[in-house]
């Protein structure tokens, strides 16, 4: 392995945290998962989008801030490597979509403070994967409250996600996750532990899963 810190990001359902359990066991890293289950405003959300997206993104950001400055200041003798299944930047592009005009401003302001105390990752895995292959993944999961999820949202989430990757020059391995099964193809997961033992330039680099 090449890096010590590797973030695995994606659209709702793409397989972040499948994949960076997987990972985790592999090199023997520290895991760290977001605990978006105790966000009391997500089920909240997708009931009225529009009177609870800006406490449930400050809330999100707050708990990340903590979690990942917690962690990532600790040192552990036994464990080299970190994975996480989440981008801090991940608040400013559903921040982005979520709230209207003037609260993302404000809400920008807020994160442009916090974000420079955040260590980065070295390297960032998308998974990318088509809304059809996202909702399949959203519905077999079973969360009640985002079972009403729109396909414009999840369109909406990809673009900005995209768009961000494009426009920032960070080093990516960008996974075609169409037909990717990590847990039962054990071809696919061996094609991204190989793919973190390699040097790359800052830019995106892509890897299809056959």
């Amino acid at each position: 392995m090449k890096y010590s810190f590797v973030t695995i990001e994606g659209n709702i359902g793409a397989g972040k945290t499948t994949l960076a359990n997987l990972l985790s066991k592999h090199f023997n890293a520290r895991l760290i998962l977001e605990e978006f289950a105790d966000n009391p405003f997500l089920p909240k959300f997708y009931e009225n989008q529009q009177q609870y997206a800006f406490p449930l993104e400050l809330f999100f950001m707050a708990e990340r801030y903590k979690q990942l400055k917690d962690l990532l200041q600790t040192k552990d003798m036994f464990q080299q490597i970190t994975i996480s299944d989440y981008l801090f930047t991940k608040c400013l592009l559903f921040a982005k979509v979520n709230l209207p005009n003037e609260e993302f401003r404000l809400y920008q302001k807020l994160f442009d403070i916090i974000n420079p105390q955040i260590v980065q990752p070295e390297i960032l895995i998308y998974l990318h994967s088509p809304v059809n292959k996202l909702q399949e993944n959203i519905k077999s999961r079973s969360r009640t409250y985002e079972q009403s999820i729109a396909n414009d949202y999840l369109f909406s989430l990809q673009e900005t996600y995209t768009n961000y990757i494009k426009q920032h020059n960070i080093k990516t391995l960008f996974v075609d996750s169409s037909n990717a099964d990590f847990v039962g193809n054990e071809t696919h997961l061996k094609i991204i532990i190989d793919a973190l033992d390699k040097e790359y330039e800052d830019g995106q680099h892509y890897i299809t899963l056959p």
